[in-house]
């Protein structure tokens, strides 16, 4: 699942805008933006359910490597206590259990790295996916208002208007597009588009300011240094 979800990510970001109008015979370019932006958004939820399992596993083995690492000190403690009262056998015992924790505590520590390692990796993908996501629709846009900017000069009317045939051409650019997406390993429009939710839509939105603020004050900062 980790291996063909990469996959898939790495295949969207590196799609292109322009390249993939281009592959479509005679698709409508607002069909196929429309159905390109769903198919990174089902990406983009895809990728966060991963990165939500990811976190409740990391999570799990926190919580687990610190309930071990408190009974192995409780432990440590009851030794002493049993070979004080000259009761060695609860000793050893009670260090037959130390060695068990012993034996968990560095498969719990890996478990934890793993996956906070599996969480950065994730949320990596979310965030160059919805970059993605802003890049293909501003190239999008560019090139409708392009090719409607052509249209006009020679008289035609501009691609995607309301004319006899637009529905039929419509159905071409989804079974074109499927097509193409096929041959790249993608999923086409087939999928269900669950979308983003508002407020973690803006949460994302918030946070990219923020970076870019803050960036920006330490540009602010170098600049007056000099």
């Amino acid at each position: 699942m980790a291996d063909s979800l990469g996959v898939r990510v790495g295949r969207i970001i590196s799609a292109s805008a322009h390249a993939l109008i281009d592959q479509v015979e005679g698709a409508l370019p607002d069909a196929v933006m429309q159905q390109t932006l769903r198919e990174i958004d089902a990406a983009i939820d895809e990728v966060r359910t991963e990165l939500g399992k990811a976190i409740a596993s990391r999570h799990l083995a926190s919580k687990r490597l610190t309930e071990q690492s408190s009974r192995h000190e409780d432990l440590s403690e009851q030794v002493e206590i049993a070979l004080g009262q000259g009761r060695e056998d609860l000793a050893k015992a009670a260090i037959e259990s130390q060695l068990d924790i012993e034996a968990q505590v560095p498969v719990l520590e890996s478990t934890v790295a793993d996956t906070a390692s599996r969480e950065r990796e994730l949320e990596g993908y979310v965030a160059a996916l919805q970059a993605k996501r802003r890049e293909m629709e501003d190239g999008f846009q560019s090139l409708l208002a392009a090719r409607k900017y052509a249209a006009e000069k020679v008289g035609a009317a501009p691609l995607g208007g309301n004319g006899p045939g637009v529905a039929r051409r419509i159905d071409d650019a989804t079974t074109a597009f499927n097509r193409v997406m096929a041959r790249e390993g993608g999923s086409g429009v087939g999928r269900v588009d669950r979308g983003l939710d508002s407020r973690l839509a803006e949460l994302d939105r918030l946070s990219r300011q923020n970076r870019v603020e803050e960036r920006l004050a330490t540009l602010r900062a170098k600049v007056a240094k000099d």
